[in-house]
C-alpha cells in the first residue's frame, strides 16, 4: 500500500489548519467564549470545516467513482454544511437529528451496509451470526434494500456521530481519539481477517487529516474544530466500520469511552426526568467532571486515549468472545469512573 498519500494528507493537513489559523479571522469566523461565560479572547472556529474539505479532496482522488462514491461524499457534505452553520448560528436540534438521519440514509442507499453481526453469545441469542437481510423491498434505483440493515445502519452512524460530538468538551480529545480510531481501522485492515488494502488507504488518510488537526487542536486557545469536525470525525468513524465489513465490536473497544459515556449520560438525564437529548449542566460528561475533581486537561486526553489505545489495539488480536467480554470489561471501567468522577453535592 503506498504510504506516501497518507503522509502527503498529514503534511497537507498541517499546513491547510496553519493557514487557515491565519485567514478565519479577517474572514470573522470565530468562536463564541461569551456565550458559555468566558473573557478569552476568540478564537477561530469551527476549523473542523478543513478536514471535511480536505477528506473530500483525497476520496474523490482515490475512489472509483460509483453510485457509493456520490452518496458518501453527498452525505458527508450536507452533515458538514449543516453542521457548519450550526456552529455559527445554532439550529433547531430536531433539524440537526433529521440532517443526521438523511446522511446516514445517504450513505445506506449508497450500498454502505451493516447486514449482519457476529453474535457473541452463540447459543443464547440464536446462532453464530445474526442477520439484518430480511425483510427486504426491491426499488428500480437501489435495488433490495433491507430494512433491518437500515435501521441498524442508520442507528450505528447517529449513535457514532453523536458520541464524538459530545465528547467533544474538551480541545485535542475527539481529535486524539479519532486519529487512534482511524489507525485501528487501518491495522485491521491490512490483516489477514479483512485484507482490504483499499480501505486501509482512506483510514490511515484521514488518520493523516486528523492528527494534523491535532497538532492545532493540542495547543490551548489555538483553534476549534467545533461540532462540525467532532460529527465528522463520528460519521467518518461509524462509516469506515461498515467498509471493513461491520466491525462494530472492533469500533466499539476503540470508541467505548464517548459511546458509553454517551449512554451513561443519557441514562442519567431520563433518571432525572430530563430530556435525555438535551444537556443543561456542565457536569454531565466524564471529561466534565473529572475537570470538576482537578484533573488537568492533558491528564483527561491521557486517560481515554490510553483506555482507546489499549483496548483498540486488544482487538485486533480477539476472537467474538474475547472481544465481548473487552467490552464488558470496558462498561465496567466506565461505571467505576463515572462513580469516582460524581461531583459533591452541598449539603
Amino acid at each position: 500500500m503506498p504510504l506516501l498519500i497518507p503522509a502527503a494528507a498529514l503534511i497537507l493537513s498541517l499546513i491547510v489548519h496553519a493557514v487557515a489559523l491565519k485567514v478565519f479571522p479577517r474572514l470573522g469566523l470565530l468562536d463564541f467564549p461569551e456565550r458559555y461565560g468566558l473573557t478569552r479572547a476568540r478564537i477561530p472556529y469551527p476549523v473542523g470545516i478543513v478536514s471535511v474539505l480536505l477528506f473530500l479532496a483525497f476520496f474523490l482522488f482515490l475512489s472509483r467513482w460509483n453510485i457509493q462514491t456520490v452518496m458518501t461524499a453527498l452525505a458527508v457534505l450536507l452533515l458538514g454544511i449543516t453542521s457548519f452553520i450550526d456552529d455559527r448560528k445554532p439550529l433547531p436540534p430536531l433539524l440537526r437529528i433529521v440532517i443526521q438521519i438523511l446522511a446516514a440514509i445517504l450513505i445506506f442507499l449508497g450500498g454502505a451496509r451493516i447486514y449482519s453481526f457476529t453474535n457473541p453469545l452463540e447459543g443464547m441469542f440464536g446462532g453464530p451470526v445474526i442477520k439484518l437481510d430480511a425483510p427486504a423491498v426491491t426499488t428500480a434505483m437501489f435495488g433490495t434494500l433491507p430494512l433491518l440493515s437500515a435501521l441498524f445502519t442508520v442507528f450505528w452512524i447517529g449513535l457514532t456521530i453523536n458520541a464524538l460530538n459530545w465528547f467533544d468538551g474538551i480541545p485535542g480529545q475527539v481529535t486524539t481519539l479519532s486519529t487512534i480510531g482511524f489507525l485501528t481501522i487501518g491495522l485491521l485492515s491490512l490483516s489477514g481477517r479483512v485484507n482490504q488494502p483499499s480501505l486501509a488507504l482512506l483510514a490511515l488518510t484521514l488518520a493523516g487529516i486528523s492528527a494534523g488537526a491535532l497538532f492545532f487542536d493540542l495547543q490551548p486557545g489555538k483553534m476549534l474544530i467545533g461540532d462540525t469536525g467532532a460529527m465528522f470525525f463520528g460519521l467518518m468513524l461509524g462509516l469506515l466500520t461498515i467498509y471493513s465489513g461491520g466491525k462494530v465490536a472492533t469500533a466499539f473497544l476503540v470508541l467505548g469511552v464517548p459511546l458509553l459515556d454517551l449512554a451513561i449520560v443519557i441514562v442519567r438525564r431520563i433518571v432525572k426526568g430530563k430530556n435525555p437529548l438535551r444537556g443543561d449542566a456542565r457536569d454531565e460528561h466524564l471529561h466534565h467532571r473529572l475537570l470538576l475533581k482537578g484533573w488537568s486537561r492533558g491528564s483527561i486526553i491521557a486517560l481515554t486515549a490510553g483506555i482507546g489505545t489499549v483496548f483498540g489495539v486488544s482487538a485486533l488480536f480477539m476472537g467474538t468472545v474475547q472481544k465481548f467480554m473487552a467490552a464488558v470489561l470496558l462498561f465496567v471501567l466506565m461505571l467505576m469512573l463515572s462513580l469516582y468522577s460524581r461531583p459533591i453535592r452541598s449539603p
